[in-house]
């Protein structure tokens, strides 16, 4: 189904029919009477919410909330995404293959790396451009913001190996979307349950392993749930588990400079 824009701030008209033609939403100006979901364009930004529930607003924000208080006592390099991607005085470029809301990516551009973010849900594309335009007018994180590029599109075709190691990306990390057990369901915010419901799954997640070590310089970083099997069923080097997550490393090759 087509995702339908609603405008409510009429200076907004020009940027929605851009991101209309952009992302092939349809443009509405009535409120849904039923439990749809939606995107909302006002003057906080670009959102997404379900019928006429406030509280399932979904919107990208890096300079409040969970992501400026991970940025100011998330650990830094003692993370253990940091430590996955192998993050030193070096600092790697990594493609972020699954970019989703763009939390990890501000994450590993708080640490230093250049980041460049693939996304192939226009809905999901559409509220992490948002949220990174909004996040450059912020002083405070404009040059992490910066070290972040956003492509639209999907990176079963975006991920292309080349020859010279010189343009290979050092990582690429990947995080598809994965199914919840019924308790873990359980204890996800209302926001983030509409924000799977209009997602779904990545079933072809498999496919991309192998595309992303044809890619990556010194390793891919796979983001599953503790207890998930590895993609494509395939071991990795080494795992570093957390108490929901755990982060499989793929490794090719040292990460350090050229």
């Amino acid at each position: 189904m087509t995702p339908r824009l609603i405008v409510q701030d009429n200076r907004q008209q020009r940027r929605a029919e851009q991101l209309a033609a952009q992302y092939g939403f349809t443009l509405a100006t009535v409120l849904p009477d039923d439990e749809q979901f939606y995107l909302c364009l006002d003057e906080q930004g670009l959102s997404l919410k379900q019928g006429n529930f406030p509280r399932t607003a979904v919107q990208v924000n890096f300079s409040e909330g969970a992501a400026a208080h991970r940025r100011k006592f998330g650990g830094g390099q003692g993370q253990d995404i940091a430590k996955a991607i192998g993050i030193s005085a070096y600092k790697p470029t990594v493609v972020d293959a699954t970019a989703g809301l763009g939390r990890d990516s501000f994450v590993l551009a708080t640490l230093g790396c250049r980041v460049f973010a693939q996304e192939r849900q226009p809905v999901v594309a559409a509220l992490l451009a948002d949220g990174l335009q909004r996040a450059a007018a912020d002083p405070d994180i404009a040059d992490i913001i910066a070290r972040i590029s956003l492509q639209y599109g999907s990176s079963h075709e975006l991920l292309q190996p080349v020859a010279d190691p010189a343009h290979k990306p050092d990582v690429v990390y990947l995080d598809p979307m994965f199914e919840h057990d019924d308790k873990q369901t359980a204890q996800v915010k209302k926001d983030m349950q509409a924000f799977r419901a209009v997602v779904g799954q990545d079933t072809d997640a498999d496919d991309l392993l192998e595309k992303a070590l044809a890619c990556a310089r010194c390793r891919v970083v796979v983001k599953r749930a503790r207890k998930a099997a590895p993609l494509a069923g395939r071991a990795p080097s080494y795992a570093l588990t957390g108490k929901a997550n755990r982060f499989d490393v793929y490794a090719l090759a040292k990460v350090q400079a050229l």
